[in-house]
């Protein structure tokens, strides 16, 4: 193939001329990403109306009316949801198993660009329209993979291996380099945030324990000796800044670097509750491999032939990296008993729009995803901010920061009600710790996103996280919906006449602690976390008592949020 400009944007941005080295490789990832979309949606079916209902603690109504308000009709623009239709609960139902029966038809590789594309769809208008319930990074990880898959899928009703439609390159490597900048952007950023506990290494003393969802496992691991907390941080820094680099060495090391982060993320998902995150990290480094490397795993009556490959008639010595130009000229080029298609009219021109489109919109993400990347250690550096900015409100293209700074400690929130002001009686929650004896659990991939919010809340004052006297006031209704984010209803007969939110630091038992109680956790209550609230007759709420001070230092955290 001669290396003229034309057939390098046709090596790049066209499925005729992908690898085809990675067929088995893309089929896991796609089933995966399928399986992430679908425990996305399926949480959402427990939670999006208490979250952004009409009567939900955030209405999302209430939200795209400011902004329609303020942008007119950029409004569609700014917040590309669904949600503009009908903002309903029949609405919201609606998308959300719209995404359900769209993650099942993917899983199961039927019509897989149309079942990826409503997915990405119906998740794009909750995450832009849900506020505060979506500025995780894990919301941004999802789009930006899912919407990357859109180039990277087979064509055709039931592709099977899709060995007539071969990944875009481009959308390989950008899936890959997503991989890579979540490791590499963390490391940089830990090391650029002058946390000292990266500094000195103790950033994993007390990780397991001040997370927003521990795991039992964790509680175990948390009290390993310091040497392997200390050899954890380290390790973390050395994988995240330096051994990631190996995406864009030969196979053999690509390989190798596989086998080492796998591992890791498996310990990650195992000892924290992160929702899909690090599910799709996970399945983003599965990219790494090749038809070879992982053909001995397929059933032999599902395997395929060997595709026509440079890197299988290359020595391991002389494999390249993921972006061989060497690549093509044996993979690209027509076998001697098959005659080049020539296509003409309607289709031509529709394959054609395709290639421009892929062209156009992988190239302006790879723009943004490094330029993104390159601000981080140089704020100033000099470069067009106007495509970076007119990609932000689709989420996929993204700078990532996990773990950055970490906490000092653990506080929650906890809502409780009384009808006398002197006795109260506390919400339990589903999955946020509580009782003291109640080991952690293990829920990801699916996210309590109501029981997260509140860790972030815990970490600064009341007036900053709008959604604790929000959530008093629905449990002053006794909303169902709202309730229905609780584990039960205290007060099934009528809602109370008062509602608080106070505010508790926990801590990790001792070995000898667990051994003498049975108890997972100790606590100290701090104060009255925000205002104590009542309904009065006329519907209007009032406070009966207000917090005096904030009851904790306000702490910061960039452990897995963009806000």
């Amino acid at each position: 193939m001669q290396r003229t400009p034309r057939n390098l944007v046709r090596w790049l941005f066209s499925a005729d001329s992908g690898p085809r080295n990675r067929f088995a490789p893309r089929w896991f990832f796609l089933r995966a990403l399928a399986a992430i979309y679908f425990s996305a949606f399926l949480a959402l079916a427990f939670q999006i109306k208490g979250l952004i209902g009409p009567n939900g603690v955030l209405p999302a109504q209430h939200f795209l009316n400011a902004v329609a308000q303020n942008t007119g009709s950029l409004r569609f623009y700014y917040v590309p949801s669904l949600f503009w239709i009908s903002a309903s609960s029949h609405a919201m139902m609606a998308v959300t198993w719209l995404g359900i029966l769209a993650s099942i038809g993917a899983f199961a590789n039927a019509w897989p660009r149309l079942s990826f594309f409503l997915c990405f769809i119906c998740f794009l208008s909750f995450v832009t329209a849900a506020g505060d319930f979506s500025g995780y990074q894990s919301d941004g990880m999802l789009l930006e993979a899912g919407f990357l898959a859109l180039f990277f899928t087979p064509r055709g009703l039931w592709p099977g291996w899709g060995l007539n439609s071969p990944p875009v390159r481009a959308s390989l490597f950008l899936l890959l380099f997503e991989w890579f900048r979540i490791y590499f952007e963390s490391g940089i950023g830990k090391l650029l945030s002058g946390d000292p506990e990266w500094r000195h290494l103790t950033a994993m003393d007390d990780y397991y324990q001040n997370g927003p969802l521990p795991t039992w496992i964790g509680w175990y691991v948390q009290h390993l000796p310091h040497w392997f907390q200390v050899a954890s941080a380290g390790g973390t820094l050395v994988l995240e800044i330096a051994i990631v680099w190996m995406l864009f060495l030969p196979r053999r090391i690509r390989l190798i670097c596989f086998f080492i982060v796998t591992p890791w993320e498996v310990g990650v998902i195992l000892t924290a509750n992160y929702a899909f995150l690090n599910y799709l990290v996970l399945a983003l480094g599965f990219l790494l491999l090749d038809d070879r490397s992982v053909r001995r795993l397929i059933p032999a009556r599902f395997r395929f032939e060997p595709q026509p490959s440079p890197e299988s008639s290359e020595s391991e010595d002389e494999a390249l990296s993921i972006l061989s130009t060497r690549a093509d000229e044996s993979a690209t080029a027509p076998t001697p008993t098959r005659k080049p298609v020539v296509v003409r009219g309607f289709r031509a021109h529709f394959q054609a729009i395709r290639l421009a489109l892929a062209t156009v919109m992988l190239s302006w993400i790879a723009y943004v995803t490094t330029a993104e990347m390159l601000r981080m250690p140089w704020p100033e550096f000099p470069l067009l901010t106007q495509p970076i900015a007119a990609l932000e409100p689709f989420r996929i293209a993204n700078q990532y920061g996990l773990f950055e700074v970490m906490t000092r400690g653990r506080y929650e929130v906890e809502f409780q009600g009384s009808n006398d002001g002197k006795t109260w009686t506390p919400y339990l929650f589903l999955h946020k710790p509580q009782a003291l004896n109640e080991a952690p659990g293990i829920y990801a991939p699916y996210q309590p996103r109501f029981d997260w919010n509140l860790w972030f809340a815990s970490l600064t004052d009341w007036d900053q996280a709008n959604i604790v006297p929000l959530t008093e006031e629905r449990l002053l209704q006794g909303d169902p919906d709202v309730l229905a984010l609780f584990r039960a209803n205290p007060f099934p007969q009528a809602p109370p006449r008062y509602v608080k939110a106070v505010l508790w630091q926990y801590w990790f038992t001792s070995m000898e602690e667990k051994r003498q109680t049975g108890n997972w956790w100790r606590r100290e209550m701090l104060g009255l976390y925000a205002p104590v609230l009542t309904k009065a007759p006329n519907g209007r709420y009032s406070a009966v008592e207000m917090p005096p001070t904030p009851p904790t230092p306000q702490l910061i955290c960039t452990l897995i949020t963009d806000r």
